[in-house]
């Protein structure tokens, strides 16, 4: 293939008359342009949604430098085009470009698209479209770029499986670099056989998985009977990767400066990997087993590297829960310490509430300003904490809360969820109980009568490879019921409704992430029916539409015998063949029946860091185990500076 030509010379006379034109120019600080011609293999990677959310992302920052490092390897970014730009794009023949040289997506030899959120999908049809791949693989030839997903939403990929040519379940880095090479001998040898040829060498590694490779065989009564190898020398189940030591994967080491406004201003670090509380909604939770913590040497050399490369003024603790790491408190008071100068701030995503503390939160709060709190006790009663293994009492939160209030905090958020597993509107109109007792308490220990807290409620949603893959999910209609009670009981309050703010989603979009969350390949139809009638950027209110989604879900779904309902409210049984089970996350699947079995008899499971070990399966089926301190190191062998 010759060089990519720029397509800069005609998107620019396109910028003029779109909004913040800024955003399709590149040229960010740490941004890397190499060589056409210097690279074998080269690699487009996409986060299917608008420059300002996908640019922080950290999953396609660190692969984006980790295949950028490697000698004849070359990665540019590319993000979802606003509907405006789109259209002027469609009609002067602009294809879908990268923002680092501006080279059309379609010259590359893999476009890898990471999906946090099943809400991309329609946003990745578009892409294929503008960049003139065909939007099914098996359209595709030997010059088409290998469509590839990963991120958390790859590990069922089923409801895309037309659509993308390969996904990668688990941790990228190593992933994406075996994968590199796979393709770099396939093009040394002068392409043999073909696509066909360069997936199979993929599909026989055991960690790609080629969709295509794989037949579903159905029941006359809709479920699926079993998934099928097609091709010989294809595996029956492919298996997650896992990075173990952290520390040999400092990324990103110059992490990207964003041009335009951006969702996170901050430059961010991840901590640990993975979490063993076990909460069982928590798909993100159980699909990063093991525990893998980076050690609090390796944590200072990416924050004082990261910070002289980009110049932001606010670090961010990344993990699932990051209180959690074992070294935390030297972590935090390290940084502080040595940024004191400097007025670096410090920022932890949410706090447990069971692993906060006072000096914790000052040491974060030291250099930067004070905000909220926000803490996630997701279950309204103690009831639903107990069914979802959130081992939080009312006792602890509002012990938190008045510590918090106590030291000079004066707005604290609570995260809720509606609609989970046994779920009753009692369980829900407990949470106005909660938070009026939290401002109770809050007015209390400061003597003031300006304590906020905001209660933020998210409609549950069961995902795969968690102990809810098999519960019902409430319907739309029924969690906005439930949640106008709640809003009544808060405003309804003379003494506290005031001092709560009250955010929830409704239940729609709810219903659609869970159409495609445990979808399987039939939802192909209704994704490119969305797409085709004009669906894009499903994640943002303004642009979602669920009429939309169920109008070309009655459309289509009736032909193969299943409807919306059968997707999203339905409970499942033990022995149905679930679409992602040929996909092994690591967990077994028995383990994860009996905690949803546990569950339903309000059981709440330890967790395994500190206790003896569940057979989850992780730990001996990946041949892994749990990573944790102390190291016994203090955070900075560095001198304070002066």
């Amino acid at each position: 293939m010759s060089a990519a030509e720029s397509v800069f010379p005609q998107l620019e006379a396109l910028l003029p008359h779109v909004q913040k034109p800024i955003q399709y120019v590149g040229g960010e600080l740490n941004s890397t342009v190499k060589p056409w011609e210097s690279a074998d293999v080269r690699w487009a990677l996409m986060y299917p949604d608008a420059y300002e959310v996908g640019l922080p992302n950290q999953g396609v920052m660190i692969l984006y430098e980790v295949l950028n490092e490697r000698e004849g390897v070359l990665a540019e970014r590319t993000y979802s085009v606003w509907p405006d730009l789109e259209e002027l794009m469609r009609e002067h023949n602009v294809p879908q470009f990268t923002v680092d040289s501006h080279r059309p997506v379609g010259a590359f030899d893999v476009f890898g698209l990471s999906f946090s959120t099943e809400l991309g999908y329609t946003n990745m049809l578009t892409a294929l479209d503008l960049a003139g791949i065909p939007l099914e693989s098996k359209d595709r030839t030997v010059d088409h770029p290998i469509v590839l997903a990963g991120g958390h939403a790859a590990f069922n990929p089923e409801p895309i499986a037309d659509f993308i040519d390969a996904a990668i379940i688990g941790d990228g880095e190593q992933a994406v670099l075996d994968m590199t090479e796979i393709i770099r001998q396939w093009k040394a040898e002068g392409r043999p056989g073909g696509r066909e040829e360069v997936l199979l060498r993929l599909a026989k590694t055991g960690s790609v998985y080629i969709p295509g490779f794989y037949d579903v065989e159905y029941l006359p009564d809709g479920r699926i009977g079993r998934v099928v190898p097609n091709r010989s020398g294809v595996p029956w189940r492919v298996s997650k990767h896992t990075v173990m030591d952290l520390d040999e994967w400092p990324y990103p080491k110059q992490p990207l400066v964003p041009l335009a406004e951006t969702v996170h201003e901050r430059m961010s670090v991840e901590i640990f990997r993975g979490c063993t509380r076990g909460c069982r909604f928590c798909q993100a939770g159980m699909i990063t087993r093991p525990v893998r913590e980076r050690s609090i040497t390796g944590i200072g050399e990416m924050v004082e590297k990261g910070l002289k490369a980009t110049g932001f003024e606010e670090v961010g603790l990344l993990s699932l829960s990051s209180a959690d790491h074992t070294e935390i408190a030297d972590i935090a008071k390290g940084l502080a310490d040595r940024y004191e100068e400097d007025k670096i701030g410090l920022s932890l995503p949410s706090t447990r509430v069971d692993a906060f503390n006072v000096d914790l939160a000052n040491e974060l709060t030291r250099n930067g300003r004070r905000s909220g709190l926000t803490f996630a006790p997701e279950g309204g009663s103690e009831r639903m904490r107990k069914v979802i293994n959130k081992m939080v009492s009312e006792e602890d939160l509002i012990r938190t809360v008045s510590t918090a209030y106590g030291n000079g905090w004066r707005q604290v958020k609570l995260y809720f969820m509606c609609g989970l597993p046994t779920e009753t509107d009692e369980d829900v109109l407990q949470i106005a109980d909660m938070a009026m007792n939290v401002i109770a308490e809050g007015r209390k220990v400061s003597g003031q009568n300006d304590i906020r807290c905001t209660v933020s409620i998210g409609g549950f949603v069961p995902k795969p490879h968690t102990p809810f893959q098999w519960a019902p999910q409430l319907s739309a209609e029924e969690t906005d019921e439930r949640l106008r009670k709640l809003r009544d009981k808060i405003r309804g309050d003379k003494k506290y409704g005031r001092s709560i703010g009250f955010r929830y989603h409704d239940g729609k979009p709810g219903i659609v992430e869970g159409l495609l969350s445990r979808g399987d390949r039939r939802l192909g139809a209704v994704i490119r029916a969305v797409y085709e009638d004009g669906g894009r950027f499903d994640g943002w209110r303004e642009h979602f539409s669920y009429d939309r989604w169920m109008a070309c879900a009655e459309k289509t779904l009736p032909e193969v015998g299943v409807d919306v309902a059968w997707y999203t409210t339905r409970e499942r049984t033990y022995e149905e063949v679930l679409p992602w089970d040929h996909l092994d996350s690591g967990l077994d699947k028995d383990w994860l029946w009996e905690d949803w079995q546990d569950a339903l008899d309000e059981t709440e499971v330890d967790d395994c860091r500190w206790t003896p070990c569940f057979d989850c399966g992780v730990c001996p089926q990946m041949d892994t185990h749990i990573q944790i301190g102390p190291t016994g190191k203090k955070l900075l062998p560095l001198t304070v500076k002066k």
